[in-house]
């Protein structure tokens, strides 16, 4: 008769480790292991946003963004996240956020992937293509957040957004970053910002995309070592 409840009580408890650690690691700890999965995320997540860009089918929101401040600044699209990067860290003083070397690797590496892949990505493809790019951009995006903001070295500007407010208000990732992108995507089209299939696409699956991948990613060397006292 104990067996059954047992082996509830053994599901749920493994369920709860199974949620990713994702507060801040020093650099440190791992710099081997842990700074190239920091870079190789983000190259990727602007690499991402550049093939949605291509695939002309709607961009993510915060794309959608970037784009409605293009229309009113002779400023890149690369160019925008940086400065709009800078401006969101505003937004993390009541969430108690403090920047680190991952934030600053953010603003920086996504500024200069982003207007790369677009310089390297060609324009004008056809349907087929471009759905399939829309469709890998998205899981790609929502993969490159897991991977980089996995190796716990600080989130960037706008990740720091959704992990501070899942920790202060203890909803799920997926729950958070759905938010914030549909707010994002309301200001961007205000602005004039380019909407479409892709942009709901993108506001619904990045969220739960990422949630799916992070404990695959979350680096744990740090509660492993602690020794039982």
């Amino acid at each position: 008769m104990e067996q059954k409840p047992d082996c509830g009580e053994r599901r749920h408890d493994h369920d709860e480790p199974a949620r990713p650690p994702l507060t801040y690691v020093p650099l440190g700890r791992h710099p081997l292991r842990r700074l190239p999965q920091l870079f190789i995320g983000l190259a990727l997540y602007g690499f991402s946003l550049s093939v949605m860009v291509r695939a002309s089918l709607g961009v993510n929101p915060w794309s959608v963004l970037y784009e409605g401040l293009t229309l009113r600044t002779p400023l890149s699209f690369g160019t925008i996240s940086a400065v709009l990067g800078v401006l969101v860290l505003l937004l993390w003083i009541p969430l108690k956020q403090r920047p680190t070397f991952g934030t600053v690797a953010n603003i920086v590496v996504l500024a200069y992937s982003s207007d790369l892949g677009l310089s390297l990505i060609p324009e004008h493809l056809g349907l087929p293509a471009r759905v399939g790019m829309l469709i890998g951009g998205v899981l790609l995006n929502g993969f490159s957040v897991a991977v980089y903001v996995g190796a716990r070295l600080g989130p960037g500007p706008r990740d720091g957004l959704m992990t501070g407010a899942a920790a202060t208000t203890g909803r799920s990732i997926r729950l958070v970053r759905t938010l914030i992108e549909i707010t994002v995507l309301a200001a961007g089209w205000l602005l004039g910002g380019s909407v479409g299939v892709g942009t709901v696409l993108y506001a619904l699956m990045v969220g739960p995309t990422a949630q799916f991948f992070m404990p695959w990613f979350a680096y744990r060397g740090h509660e492993l070592q602690r020794e039982p006292q």
